[in-house]
């Protein structure tokens, strides 16, 4: 599905995850089912680094993929692991499930119906989107059938793509009476991927989830005159499970998925939708060169907004400060850089 690093990366922030909740949880050891499970590479790795799962069902209806499924999943015991060759838009008979993995090759809409038919309350759910050209917006009349949103274009359309999935899903749940969070939900590169809770509804009635309008959004500006969504309008990750996040020791990709960790960390405290970038501040503001960011992050910081570099973009950053606040910051930043540019002639 992905290339090899960004598969390997993936499975490496899954262990995180897993071992973050195992932490969280305490001693109760929790059921998972992975719905799409190809040759059980992600579920089987969870397994047997985390300790989360007292068993784990793994579903693939390939009839060649679960061959080796088959062969993979009995070097763990029938009591661990179980390799069953059927379609998951079902519920499979050993649910509910405490964590269900949901991976598919495009959307995850086919099988969502399943996913939450199949959750215990509460649960954690994992849903990967590979149809990024639909919900980037490429596709919008196919991102509107499918997700029942208006996608946004542009530089920001993958952000906006998460919270379309995230809004989506949320939806979802609330049709059936129960409530979402999301622990952790990011970009990853040609990806989405989101680790949302599932609780009782009534024990939070908070629904942060609706279209947004450019003319009044403040934050960075997301093009066109047309509402976009309805979209996650709340955070994308919990910073108090993010801070319980660490690299696995036995990681494929330590150095990158150290780095990822540190970028989710420092944007969890900034809550705010969208980033901005120096290229598009110095293209608006028509400044002589782009602000540096790091002394952006600095003088907004200092000025009182939570701001930090976003995972969704190198060279990219988010902050609660309005557009106008950070527009005026810009220009102060690339003044004196402008006053030291010999003069031409």
């Amino acid at each position: 599905m992905f290339y090899n690093g960004a598969m390997a990366l993936d499975r490496d922030l899954s262990v995180a995850v897993a071992n973050a909740l195992a932490s969280r949880a305490g001693p109760r050891s929790w059921a998972a089912w992975e719905m799409l499970a190809a040759t059980g590479v992600r579920a089987l790795r969870v397994l047997n680094e985390s300790g989360l799962f007292s068993s784990v069902l793994l579903t693939e209806a390939n009839p060649s993929a679960y061959r080796v499924l088959e062969a993979n999943v009995a070097r763990f015991g029938p009591e661990r692991a179980r390799a069953l060759l059927r379609n998951a838009r079902s519920p499979p008979p050993d649910a509910p499930f405490d964590f269900i993995d949901l991976d598919p090759y495009g959307s995850p809409a086919p099988f969502v119906s399943s996913c939450f038919d199949s959750a215990r309350i509460p649960s954690v759910l994992a849903v990967t989107a590979t149809d990024l050209r639909v919900l980037a917006g490429a596709d919008p009349t196919a991102c509107e059938r499918r997700y029942g949103a208006r996608p946004l274009r542009g530089r920001l359309a993958p952000e906006g793509g998460l919270r379309i999935l995230l809004g989506w899903l949320a939806r979802q749940a609330r049709s059936r009476g129960v409530g979402l969070r999301p622990l952790l939900a990011y970009v990853g590169g040609h990806y989405l991927r989101a680790y949302v809770e599932l609780f009782d509804e009534a024990a939070d009635r908070d629904f942060f989830v609706s279209t947004v309008d450019p003319r009044d959004f403040t934050g960075p500006s997301i093009g066109g005159t047309t509402p976009v969504g309805p979209l996650w309008t709340s955070a994308l990750v919990d910073p108090a499970f993010v801070d319980l996040l660490e690299v696995p020791r036995s990681a494929a990709r330590p150095r990158e998925a150290a780095r990822l960790l540190e970028l989710l960390q420092g944007e969890a405290r900034v809550e705010a939708m969208f980033f901005f970038e120096a290229n598009e501040l110095a293209r608006e503001e028509a400044l002589a060169s782009p602000p540096r960011v790091d002394e952006m992050i600095r003088r907004l910081s200092e000025r009182g907004w939570p701001t930090a570099r976003t995972h969704v973009r190198a060279g990219g950053f988010r902050t609660t400060a309005p557009r106008a606040e950070v527009a005026k910051v810009a220009r102060e930043v690339a003044e004196p850089a402008s006053r030291t540019r010999p003069e031409a002639g």
